[in-house]
């Protein structure tokens, strides 16, 4: 608690230092571009700037150890099962870069007036940027106003990208939707609006524009991550019996018991189905529950959604771009590492996102295809064109013949933590109906059976 304390005293003194300043007196319009606004930063916050450029929310990548192996690794070189690649589609993609202008790889990434200072920092919460034009904000934003009015940054600014990757609110991780703009206790404990009310950086704590945390497909080595014990003890319980626990479980696996609360999340993308007029089998479709076009195929959405679980060391294994496959078996595009004989393992929640996805029939590996723009999938619903054009992209050999795969890709649970008495409790665990699929983890059978 006095860790909590402290953090929260900090952050209180950071925000009256930071909303104190005027910046309408420095900041003189009309604005024709975004660039024009963050010049006129860098007159103050050059220092900054630079900070933030040696950082992944802009290089999109950084260096790590992979498989015994330093590789450069981030979003433009890893393969997820949603829109599968960046590579080709970086117009569309770059709606989440904090910058300007991200088109092809020829991006200036040493180019300071292309950093996006106010999706982070905007407070109207007028400042909106569309798939459309490579992270420049939308026409209707006044830049000026905007510019006039920056802070620290709150839920918003983050969700904003976070919330809405993958093709939709909550789409992706399942625990960070729009509902934690404001959310009620019983979503977020931590971030109820009339509560705690944590801001992102509260966890996310940030040096010199460096934001921590880790997510399995970009930072599979565990780098920075963020844990409960910043503010909790190791053994924050009254009970010795779950004190015990928490040697070994992580406290996300009873204090998440569900995830995608109030908004869907997605769980399933089959792209195999795209391409049609109408959905293959329509007497399956529920527009509650799964959604289909003719330009992104079968997605089925769902709440209220149990974990899954799995031993978690803070590493994973992840699937580079050209990476070898058998499609006859499910392909786990990301999956976390660890076993029941890891002792720095824990039993740790899960959103498993399935999908069945493009891949080279003749050289077993995932098709970058591309899918933005007149000449991608979206318009043309021609694989052959979309998968022709993203493999040029990519650097890789294409076949010319095409099928679909299993996969399936891991995201780590660990917001939407619900009140103490919301907890699991033992039975929900150890009854004779419980969640926990004892044998996969590495049991032969319920460790508190007697039998």
């Amino acid at each position: 608690m006095k860790k909590i304390l402290l953090i929260l005293t900090g952050l209180l003194l950071l925000s009256v230092s930071a909303y104190a300043v005027d910046h309408s007196k420095f900041i003189k319009g009309p604005f024709e571009k975004a660039t024009d606004v963050t010049k006129v930063c860098l007159k103050c916050h050059e220092d900054q700037a630079m900070d933030f450029m040696k950082t992944p929310h802009w290089t999109w990548s950084r260096k790590q150890i992979v498989d015994g192996k330093e590789v450069d690794l981030g979003k433009t070189n890893v393969m997820n099962n949603f829109c599968t690649s960046v590579s080709s589609n970086r117009v569309h993609c770059s709606e989440c870069h904090a910058g300007y202008g991200w088109a092809t790889e020829e991006f200036d990434f040493t180019d300071k007036t292309r950093v996006d200072c106010l999706i982070c920092h905007d407070t109207t919460g007028t400042y909106h940027k569309d798939g459309d034009n490579s992270g420049w904000p939308t026409e209707h934003v006044k830049l000026e106003e905007v510019a006039k009015n920056v802070g620290l940054p709150v839920r918003q600014n983050c969700t904003s990208c976070h919330a809405l990757g993958g093709g939709g609110n909550n789409a992706k991780h399942g625990d960070i939707g729009l509902v934690l703009d404001y959310p009620d206790r019983s979503v977020d404990v931590h971030m109820d609006a009339d509560g705690n009310d944590f801001q992102c950086q509260t966890c996310h704590e940030t040096e010199n524009h460096y934001i921590s945390g880790a997510n399995l497909q970009t930072s599979p080595d565990g780098f920075n991550s963020i844990s409960c014990e910043q503010c909790h003890d190791t053994a924050p319980h009254e009970q010795s019996r779950l004190n015990a626990h928490a040697k070994r479980v992580a406290c996300q696996t009873c204090h998440i018991p569900i995830y995608a609360k109030e908004d869907p999340t997605q769980m399933d993308w089959d792209w195999s189905t795209a391409g049609h007029d109408e959905a293959p089998n329509p007497e399956e479709i529920d527009g509650k529950v799964v959604r289909y076009s003719k330009a992104t195929g079968t997605q089925t959405w769902k709440t209220n959604m149990v974990p899954s679980y799995a031993w978690f060391n803070g590493k994973a294994s992840i699937m580079q771009i050209g990476d070898k496959i058998d499609p006859k078996v499910v392909t786990k595009v990301t999956h976390p590492l660890g076993d029941i004989n890891d002792k720095t393992a824990k039993i740790h929640p899960f959103k498993i996102h399935t999908g069945k996805q493009i891949y080279d029939t003749k050289n077993n590996y995932f098709i970058t295809n591309h899918i933005y723009g007149a000449d991608g999938f979206w318009d043309t619903a021609d694989w052959q064109r979309s998968a022709k054009i993203g493999m040029e992209v990519s650097g890789l050999p294409y076949s010319g013949e095409y099928g679909f795969a299993p996969t399936e890709m891991y995201w780590r649970l660990d917001h939407m933590v619900s009140p103490k008495e919301d907890a699991l409790k033992c039975l929900d665990c150890h009854g004779d109906n419980g969640r926990m699929d004892w044998k996969a983890l590495g049991y032969k059978a319920d460790p508190m059976d007697s039998k």
